[in-house]
């Protein structure tokens, strides 16, 4: 899992970003909120944040301005119907906070103007996010979302299932923990879980 790419921006579209670093060229597919901050940045240093998507027949690589965004997109495609082309037209029709925002209130009609998101999928979306939006300042909780999001998390999720736990139970108990602080460390995660599970 690649957590970000700093190189210099060589190429930008509303739809790509082409950052070279250390000779390779890394083609990212990329948001219109994306591609508005990047802007008047070619030629020079950017950090990106990026979500590698593997697939039998097709390898992607999405990359986001900052944490923020990438963590809306990877709760996005968590949801039953919607991928990642999906979730880069949302977060391209609306920023990570007004995603927030919609979710929040509940308004269906904010996903629906989205092209291809029909009534069921923005009702979806809602439905599924609610639950993961944090007390205080309806902000997604990020940490453990994935193995991006927080490497201790993925060693920890490894060297339990290792250990024969099962993967759902496992994950469901790292959550837990991660959203109660943030920092642990590996050691920390596996022994406060072990006692968990």
């Amino acid at each position: 899992m690649y957590e970000y790419i700093t190189g210099t921006l060589e190429e930008l579209t509303p739809t790509d970003a082409i950052v070279e670093a250390y000779g390779v060229g890394y083609d990212l597919l990329i948001s219109l909120s994306t591609f508005s901050k990047l802007q008047g940045a070619l030629g020079k240093a950017v950090k990106v944040f990026t979500y590698h998507q593997v697939r039998e027949d097709d390898e992607s690589l999405f990359g986001f301005a900052d944490r923020g965004e990438r963590g809306v997109f990877v709760q996005l495609i968590s949801v039953s119907g919607v991928g990642p082309g999906s979730a880069r037209m949302i977060l391209s029709a609306m920023t990570a906070d007004e995603v927030k925002e919609a979710v929040v209130s509940g308004d269906v009609n904010k996903f629906k103007a989205v092209k291809g998101i029909g009534l069921k999928t923005a009702q979806r979306i809602i439905i599924d996010l609610k639950d993961k939006i944090g007390k205080g300042g309806g902000e997604f909780s990020f940490e453990g979302v994935t193995p991006a999001a927080s490497p201790a998390r993925e060693e920890a999720l490894g060297a339990l299932t290792m250990l024969g736990f099962a993967k759902p139970a496992v994950e469901k108990t790292l959550d837990k923990l991660l959203k109660e602080k943030s920092d642990y460390t590996v050691e920390d995660l596996i022994k406060r879980a072990l006692k968990m599970m």
